[in-house]
């Protein structure tokens, strides 16, 4: 979310007033635009699905058109707004939010000269990460971000493990490309480093698929091997998650009680309020 300290609204007050209504929801003008902002990221999502629709694009162009063009308008003011009412602009244009904010409006106007890019638009819906803000669910958002940390350690260890992944389709691809020869689907090494991805990661498409005895057994261990893969990356960032969580236990500093819940705010034994909260 906004850290608070970054975003500090210009001295003016009508500058004051719409920092309030924009930034915040702690009032009834800026919970009801923001509503009314979520409601236009849904509708504007919708429109692009529908566009996408041959038939549809087809009866209605134009209103589509028209009501996109005055949403990404809507977008493009608001933004303004948002930069011009702050008094740390670099903090808001370079934060999470920030960025977002500037995607959801760029398709439009690179769609002015690149009419396919016009479904990047469906990035807004990004900005509907505000609803943890309006409805006061940042303890989700807090998960959230324990997760990301935990993915964040675990990184170097789900890289490694890539680039074995890779090394392992290579070698069972070019193996398949030897055993089937020139048989439909295994024309080729890449070809058939296709079907060994499409294979070890149980996906199983169904496209190509071999003929020959030795073949079909060299699937067989494939598809086999590839549920042991899969669990392979699930237990790394489980393990980092364990990790992180048994960094974060919570234990109150005045009476030592252990047994805290993770959305506590104060102990329930003594009630002190707890530290990482």
């Amino acid at each position: 979310m906004e850290r608070e300290h970054n975003f500090i609204p210009q001295s003016t007050p009508w500058k004051r007033r719409l920092f309030r209504i924009i930034f915040k929801a702690d009032t009834r003008l800026g919970k009801l635009f923001d509503i009314y902002l979520l409601i236009l990221i849904l509708f504007s999502t919708l429109i692009v699905m529908m566009e996408s629709v041959q038939l549809l694009d087809t009866k209605f162009h134009y209103l589509f058109l028209s009501i996109e063009v005055i949403i990404s308008l809507f977008f493009t003011a608001e933004y303004i707004l948002r930069i011009i009412t702050i008094k740390n602009k670099k903090a808001y244009i370079f934060s999470f939010f920030g960025i977002i904010d500037l995607l959801a409006i760029i398709p439009f106007y690179l769609s002015l000269f690149i009419p396919i890019t016009k479904y990047f638009l469906i990035l807004r819906m990004l900005r509907m990460l505000r609803v943890f803000r309006i409805l006061n669910l940042l303890d989700f958002m807090n998960d959230g971000y324990f997760i990301i940390k935990a993915l964040k350690s675990s990184s170097r260890k789900i890289y490694i493990f890539l680039l074995f992944l890779v090394i392992f389709c290579v070698i069972v691809g070019s193996l398949m490309f030897m055993v089937e020869g020139h048989h439909p689907g295994f024309e080729s090494i890449p070809q058939s480093i296709y079907w060994a991805v499409v294979t070890v990661t149980t996906v199983g498409y169904g496209d190509v698929a071999p003929t020959t005895p030795l073949g079909k057994l060299l699937s067989v261990l494939l598809m086999l091997a590839g549920y042991a893969i899969i669990a392979v990356p699930t237990g790394i960032v489980t393990a980092e998650m364990r990790n992180k969580r048994q960094e974060l236990e919570l234990i109150c500093t005045r009476c030592g009680n252990t047994d805290i819940d993770d959305d506590a705010r104060y102990c329930k034994t003594c009630g002190e309020k707890l530290q990482n909260h």
